[in-house]
């Protein structure tokens, strides 16, 4: 599908995951900048997906788009918004027909000419008929991605499922690898490719007579799983870092409420849109753990460096790649500009000092090691068994001061003073919130 198409449902899906029954209809496409019309489309097309990935599912495990939007506390491992990644992959066509030759392959070894036959007795009776030609491509591109292989002998070549290591391992085995596939799925990023090994792993336990379900052994969630949805633009930016290439998009600033901008591809029907078209050369990719958001980091010839939120990037091409010296010289001033900022800030540098108080118990001193894990390149000084100091130089306070403020009472600012002076007020403003009734 058109990447317009691509980028219209990354944002249908975010604003579904996020906010679910809180809008109506015409709310949903008025947030989204798009009619009803389309927005019935659209969800007519996601609901299309999930029809094709699931096709030949058994019954019992078929998922209605409905129940992937349905919130469950604790099934933080297969979002709803994953599901695009494997519905845009491929065209509608490709994803049947891969599907049926992994199928076949299962279980026997088989020719081009034979997986031909069993593509032309089981394709849909409306799609086009797969020739020889087509099966042999879709053959190489599976062997390359390492999912079938080549069994020894002359031609005609026979292929099987590439299932080695799934087939050697134990019931136990299986079992400890899918809990930490689960994890690292979960807790590491990118995380989009552990999903779908999770989702493998899954299949095959439950081709052994378990449910991954009820065996589970680890109970947790991610709170942001919009962030899958942002690994769509990763690795087009990743490319286009590696290749030098300069970067063309329509950018939707989050902090407008404006979500999705159509391309004006008919002049009758044309209007102004309300992003931003920019040419950037990508730099680096940030991600805030916090917050749960992407960033990409880019150098414009006129703004100089400029930071932009992964998820309103839309419309994304590459242009002209630049030389290597270039790049090089961009990317020493960016690293060098970016050298002391807690996620993405980049104006002036502060001494920031705070005093944190140890738990009043025995026991593991969370606080001391939680700002250890987390305070990055800060210095912890004078550390006592009931308080110690931590000091960073940091541009500006504005990124770090949510994570200062998280400790409550177990952080006291003492540097800036102007930084103290906040922290008091908003203490002493949340305390009226409390005061009795």
């Amino acid at each position: 599908m058109a990447r317009e198409s691509f980028d219209k449902e990354i944002q249908f899906l975010r604003m579904l995951a996020l906010a679910g029954g809180a809008y109506s209809r015409q709310q949903f496409a008025d947030r989204l900048g798009i009619s009803v019309h389309t927005y019935d489309k659209t969800l007519r097309n996601l609901k299309g997906m999930v029809s094709i990935l699931q096709q030949g599912l058994p019954a019992e495990q078929g998922t209605e788009l409905s129940e992937w939007l349905r919130y469950n506390y604790y099934e933080s491992a297969d979002p709803l918004l994953l599901f695009l990644f494997r519905a845009k992959s491929l065209k509608e066509t490709e994803s049947i027909r891969l599907s049926l030759l992994l199928t076949a392959l299962q279980t026997k070894e088989l020719t081009a000419k034979d997986l031909q036959d069993v593509c032309s007795e089981q394709m849909p009776t409306d799609g086009p008929l797969p020739d020889e030609k087509t099966i042999r491509g879709d053959l190489k591109y599976l062997e390359e991605v390492g999912v079938i292989l080549r069994v020894n002998g002359g031609r005609p070549y026979r292929y099987r499922a590439a299932n080695d290591l799934i087939d050697q391992l134990s019931d136990d085995e299986l079992m400890d690898l899918y809990d930490y596939v689960d994890v690292i799925a979960n807790t590491q990023i990118p995380s989009v490719q552990g999903y779908l090994l999770r989702d493998t792993l899954k299949k095959v336990l439950r081709k052994r007579g378990f449910h991954p379900e009820a065996v589970e052994t680890h109970r947790y969630k991610y709170n942001y799983h919009s962030r899958i949805l942002d690994e769509a633009h990763l690795y087009t930016i990743f490319g286009a870092i590696q290749q030098r290439k300069m970067l063309h998009f329509l950018y939707l600033s989050p902090k407008k409420g404006k979500n999705y901008a159509s391309q004006n591809t008919n002049p009758l029907f044309e209007r102004e849109t309300k992003g931003a078209i920019e040419t950037v050369l990508p730099i680096r990719v940030v991600y805030d753990h916090q917050y749960g958001r992407w960033y990409l980091i880019g150098h414009h010839s006129r703004m100089g460096i400029m930071k932009f939120r992964m998820e309103g990037l839309t419309q994304i091409e590459e242009a002209d790649a630049v030389e290597e010296d270039e790049f090089a010289k961009k990317l020493s001033k960016v690293e060098e500009q970016l050298k002391t900022s807690w996620v993405t800030d980049t104006t002036r540098i502060i001494k920031v000092v705070a005093r944190f108080y140890s738990p009043n118990r025995s026991g593991a001193n969370f606080i001391l090691e939680r700002v250890e894990a987390q305070g990055q390149w800060g210095v912890i000084t004078e550390n006592s068994d009931s308080t110690f100091l931590y000091e960073i130089m940091v541009n500006g306070i504005y990124e770090i001061k949510p994570w200062l403020r998280s400790f409550g009472s177990s952080c006291e600012i003492l540097e800036p003073a102007w930084l103290r002076k906040q922290f008091i007020a908003e203490w002493k403003e949340i305390q009226t919130y409390y005061e009795s009734i």
